[in-house]
Formats: structure tokens, C-alpha cells, sequence
């Protein structure tokens, strides 16, 4: 039985990170280790439906990523492929017994920051921190190794039913879980499983269900006017940066719910000319989030509303594009029950609670949640005990504890193997 070195090849996603649907090093890592233990698994279209992306990158975007994959060694045939056809991996092994159908989500992407080269932070001074423009700053390749982990320790197919293990990109921004659905991959999923390691975590510590992660939508607002000069002719000219600029304040403005927790955010604001130009161009990017999926509905709505008006106060056009979007779920108390079974079995383990809030922002691994929850299968999201003190998540400090990374995985394969049913 071949058993994954999580630790390495952690290390070996965190020094080359990159962009969500992007990621075509990480996929070549990822399916260089599936072949290796003899999994199944699909990509292309069967993986990811290409028609629902959101917000996709572009062809330079994917030539100068593809170039990067080339260069750290990966197949010149599999990156083209990849290129192509995505980088969603849908990786499957099955039991000797009957049983459900599981389940689960380990994202693969990385967040545009610059990696720390303090002398005090591990992977700098290790040598295995990023490479690229882009870093491992939440504990996705962490997630990755995970995933490859829990594959190993299953190969004996000593258990009930069927694993399926999601390798989703792009859940930064949340763009990746809504393709993979679309592909049909967890249409007859039975039991759904998410996780993500918690740096603000005592290690050895599990949360069965994460409560409090907030549904939301992402969004880019392109605001297009009229140039004109902006002194012989400001009346001839329609401001894009104008209408932009009240958008923002708009959607900052509004009024938040007195029953749930909520956030807005005008995250990115760029307009094109020179300062003797009435600005012709601009563009905008927000979200709206709360922990309430009805709310996030109210909210989208009002927020489009600010950046119709401002756009019709400045007489310019706008277009608005859906970029990301999230539901939030509630776990399952049967699901809860048996991964307090499981976490029995794991000495490691030295607290389980079942349910707790936590500081959280969003994940559309919901989306995979509650698709199995509305065809009548059950789910949760977990919380893992990686304490690091060095820094939070989405940090140029961030790192995790990697003892962590056995714990999850012993943990996760103990669920499935342990927790389905009696033995044949």
C-alpha cells in the first residue's frame, strides 16, 4: 500500500501557488500522486462544466500560467490538456462493501500575496516558500496533501460505499464549486464532507460543524461614459469614475439587518485617463455577505440598485457581472454524530466539539453541501484544530501546523471507513 508524504508534497504546493482555475502545477502534482496510488479519477468536462465558470482568466492568463507548470517540469500533453479543459479533479475509490456515497471538498488555489521573507517565517526560512506572485496564505495546499492522504489510507478498500474527493479550483473568490456542480459530480453524492484547517485552533482539536459561514455574492460593475476635456468641455463628457465613486458609497451605505450578521465590501476601484480628462472608464468590484442566505438575496439586490442610480445619476452605462457566490449551510446532526465516532478513534484528537462559531468569511464548498442536503443526503462543514500564533489567515505570515495534516486525514478516512455501517 503506497502511503502519501503529506508533508513533502504540502511543501511542495506551498513553494509554487497559484490562481484559481490556474492551477495547473498543483493539478500535475495532484494527479501524478493519484497515478501513482492506482485511483480513478476524471477531469475535463466530467470534472468541471466549463460553460457555468464565473469570472474565468484569460488566454494570456492561461499561456503565462501554463508556461510556469512547463518550467517546474510537469507534462507538456498535461498542461495542454489542463489548459483546455480546466483543472477541476474528481478522484474516486470504492469499498468492498455497499454502502453511500460520500463526498468531499479539498480546494487547490492560492491568493495574490506576496509570501513573507522574514527570518522567523517556517517556509522562508525552510526553503519552501513561494515562488510565484501568488501564496498558499489559507492552508489550501494543506487541504490538497489532505485529500491524497485520506486516498492512501483507503486503498485497502476496507470500507462502505464510495469516496469521491473533489479537488476544486478557484475557491478563492468562490468561482469553483458552481462548475463542478454543473458537471453533474455530487448529483447522487449521499454524504457530504468539507473542511479546512483553522491556524486559530489548538491542534488536535475538532469542530464537527463550523456554524457561522456567511453566504454571499461577488461582483464587477464596468461603469462606461463619454471622455471630453475636462476644463474646454466638462459638459460633454459623461463620468464613468464619477458613477463609480457614488456606487461605492452606495453600497457602503446601505442598511444592514438588525437579525443577522453582515459585511460589504467595495474591494477593487480602477478607472482609466489622465487628470485633465473626464473619465470614460471605470470598473468596481464588491460583495455582499451574511450569514443568512435570504439576506445576501436582499442585499445583492440593494447593492444593484446603488450602482443602477448612480450609474443613471451620471448618465452612463453600466454592466454587472456575477463573479462568485456562496450559500451558508447548517450541519447535519447525524453526520455530527458520526464524526464524533470517528474522532474517538483517533488518538490525536484531543477535543471534539460538535458545533461552534468561529470568525469566519465564506466558502462555496456550501454549494456541494447543500446540493446533497436538497436531494435528501446530510453534511458538514468541519473546523481543524493547526494552531500557528505566527500570523492569521489570508496573511503574508500565515503557516500552519503540518502535524495537523495527519490528523485530518486519519480523521477523515476513520469517518468513512469506521462510521457507515456494520461489516460484511
Amino acid at each position: 500500500m503506497t502511503r502519501i508524504a503529506m508533508r513533502e508534497i504540502r511543501r511542495r504546493l506551498h513553494a509554487h501557488p497559484e490562481p484559481g482555475f490556474l492551477e495547473f502545477h498543483t493539478v500535475g502534482v495532484i494527479t501524478e500522486q493519484l497515478d501513482l496510488l492506482g485511483v480513478e479519477y476524471h477531469t475535463g468536462t466530467a470534472a468541471m462544466d466549463p460553460t457555468a465558470i464565473m469570472d474565468g482568466p484569460s488566454p494570456a492568463e492561461r499561456e503565462e500560467w501554463g508556461r510556469r507548470a512547463l518550467e517546474r517540469g510537469i507534462e507538456p500533453r498535461r498542461v495542454e490538456t489542463l489548459t483546455q479543459e480546466g483543472t477541476a479533479i474528481v478522484a474516486i475509490i470504492r469499498g468492498r462493501r455497499p454502502g453511500p456515497v460520500w463526498g468531499l471538498r479539498c480546494d487547490i488555489d492560492a491568493l495574490p500575496i506576496a509570501e513573507s521573507r522574514e527570518p522567523d517565517h517556517l517556509p522562508w526560512r525552510q526553503g519552501f516558500a513561494s515562488r510565484t506572485p501568488y501564496m498558499h496564505a489559507c492552508g489550501h495546499d494543506g487541504h490538497t496533501s489532505i485529500g491524497l492522504g485520506v486516498l492512501s489510507r483507503l486503498q485497502d478498500e476496507d470500507f462502505a460505499g464510495e469516496l469521491r474527493i473533489f479537488f476544486q479550483p478557484a475557491e478563492e473568490g468562490t468561482r469553483g464549486a458552481a462548475p463542478m456542480l454543473a458537471a453533474g459530480v455530487a448529483d447522487d453524492v449521499e454524504r457530504m464532507l468539507a473542511f479546512h484547517l483553522r491556524a486559530d485552533v489548538p491542534l488536535g482539536t475538532v469542530i464537527g460543524g463550523v456554524e457561522n459561514y456567511k453566504a454571499t455574492t461577488k461582483w464587477r460593475a464596468i461603469f462606461t461614459g463619454a471622455p471630453a476635456h475636462a476644463s474646454g468641455a466638462p459638459e460633454k463628457g459623461r463620468n464613468a469614475l464619477l458613477a463609480a465613486a457614488h456606487a461605492t458609497l452606495g453600497i457602503h451605505g446601505m442598511p444592514r439587518f438588525a437579525t443577522t450578521d453582515t459585511r460589504v465590501n467595495v474591494g477593487t476601484f480602477h478607472a482609466a485617463g489622465a487628470a485633465n480628462i473626464i473619465p470614460a472608464e471605470a470598473t468596481i468590484t464588491y460583495e455582499v455577505r451574511a450569514e443568512d442566505n435570504d439576506a445576501v438575496n436582499d442585499m445583492s439586490q440593494r447593492a444593484d440598485a446603488a450602482v443602477e442610480g448612480a450609474a443613471r445619476m451620471h448618465d452612463v452605462q453600466v454592466e454587472t457581472t456575477l463573479s462568485g457566490q456562496a450559500p451558508t449551510t447548517t450541519p447535519d446532526e447525524e453526520m455530527l454524530s458520526l464524526i464524533e465516532t470517528a474522532s474517538a478513534a483517533v488518538p490525536a484528537i484531543t477535543a471534539f466539539s460538535r458545533r461552534a462559531r468561529l470568525t469566519c468569511g465564506s466558502d462555496d464548498a456550501h454549494l456541494f453541501i447543500r446540493a446533497v442536503q436538497r436531494n435528501g443526503g446530510i453534511g458538514t462543514y468541519l473546523g481543524i484544530g493547526a494552531q500557528n500564533t505566527e500570523a492569521p489567515h489570508h496573511s503574508a505570515h500565515f503557516d500552519f501546523d503540518e502535524a495537523a495534516l495527519d490528523v485530518t486525514a486519519d480523521l477523515l478516512a476513520a469517518t468513512v471507513r469506521e462510521a457507515v455501517g456494520p461489516r460484511g
